[in-house]
């Protein structure tokens, strides 16, 4: 194996790499759709890894590819100074989120980096683009991390919206001191950021800025008291104290929404006749309507939420069954029919005759 001396070949060279590395990926995906909607991020790295070996043979890079993951920023170094972070989804889309803005952990030789990301939800495909031209906003975990977007036209990055070079942000001692800045210009009435550099809450995605339910638009609160069922069956518990716990902490650090009034906001209606195809169900509380009525958006919650949250919102043990409207028809059974067995049997009777199943 031929290891470079040459510990900077030219940008032009490693593009053509990235170029190669796609095609190889984007072939070999081709009828392995199994395979790689059940990599993870650790396994995906490896095999981004492994691409790019094979297609360094008899390049500049050939014998300096080497795969570093773990808590090291970017995933795999090329000649001790290009880098590839690999990211992932198991949706049909381009989009997920990044690295943390402050780059604390990032290989100090490492000077050009490149994104490799897979799409594993169907049709799988792979996608290499400069880091920087695809980072389209940022989003707050325990600090802000950058967005992505491999799909991002030219001029509309993140760093053209600030004005801020890339790689002057990340030389920055404070990066995020500029980004906190222009995100509070463009707050709306109702809105405040939550975050700052010091932050330290829980590890989970939410927009950089906080709402007031008051300040959501009628159709936006349908919308997330929809997901609300879809997510955390027991809102629908009768008599429970506890219920909206849970849906309150993911509405505030998910969604960036405060709602200092939840119950109100499940509670309203009364009951309601839920017409089916195999008959009426009498005087049922008003949330099986709306749960009828927006049944689409509850199947569409359910079947494209990633695997891992999914099991942490339903508090599974063992992973999310294959059938995942029918396992939340029998949740929501469980939790709204709990003081009598008969209840519980209607509403999954209903639920699998409102859902088709």
């Amino acid at each position: 194996m031929i290891i470079s001396e040459n510990r900077k070949p030219p940008l032009e060279a490693f593009r053509e790499l990235m170029i190669r590395t796609d095609e190889t990926l984007n072939a070999e995906a081709i009828g392995r759709e199994k395979y790689y909607s059940g990599r993870n991020g650790t396994q995906l790295e490896e095999d981004v890894c492994d691409a790019l070996t094979r297609c360094a043979i008899n390049t500049p890079f050939e014998g300096t590819i080497q795969l570093v993951s773990g808590a090291s920023f970017p995933d795999i170094v090329a000649s001790k100074y290009y880098g590839v972070e690999v990211k992932s989804t198991n949706k049909n889309h381009w989009k997920s989120i990044g690295s943390s803005i402050l780059e604390s952990t990032r290989n100090q030789s490492v000077e050009r980096i490149f994104l490799t990301f897979g799409k594993l939800g169907a049709p799988i495909a792979f996608k290499s683009r400069p880091y920087e031209e695809c980072l389209s906003g940022i989003s707050v975990t325990h600090y802000p991390r950058y967005q992505i977007d491999m799909e991002l036209g030219i001029g509309e990055t993140i760093f053209d919206k600030m004005g801020v070079p890339y790689d002057t942000l990340r030389k920055m001692d404070n990066p995020v001191a500029p980004v906190s800045q222009y995100y509070k210009k463009q707050l709306k009435p109702g809105e405040s950021l939550w975050w700052a550099s010091d932050a330290d809450v829980e590890e989970t995605v939410a927009p950089p800025t906080v709402k007031l339910w008051s300040a959501l638009t009628p159709e936006e609160k349908n919308i997330y008291t929809v997901k609300g069922y879809a997510l955390f069956p027991e809102i629908l518990t009768p008599n429970s104290t506890k219920k909206y716990q849970r849906y309150a902490l993911w509405l505030a650090t998910h969604c960036g929404i405060i709602n200092t009034n939840i119950r109100d906001q499940f509670s309203a209606g009364g009951r309601v006749d839920i017409v089916t195809d195999k008959g009426v169900y009498e005087k049922m509380p008003a949330a099986f309507g709306r749960i009828a009525k927006h049944k689409d958006l509850i199947i569409d919650t359910i079947i494209t939420e990633n695997s891992d949250l999914l099991k942490e919102y339903w508090e599974l043990l063992d992973s999310v069954p294959e059938n995942r409207i029918l396992y939340w028809c029998q949740l929501v059974a469980l939790a709204a029919g709990k003081n009598s067995k008969s209840e519980c049997k209607k509403i999954y009777c209903m639920l699998k005759t409102i859902f088709s199943i």
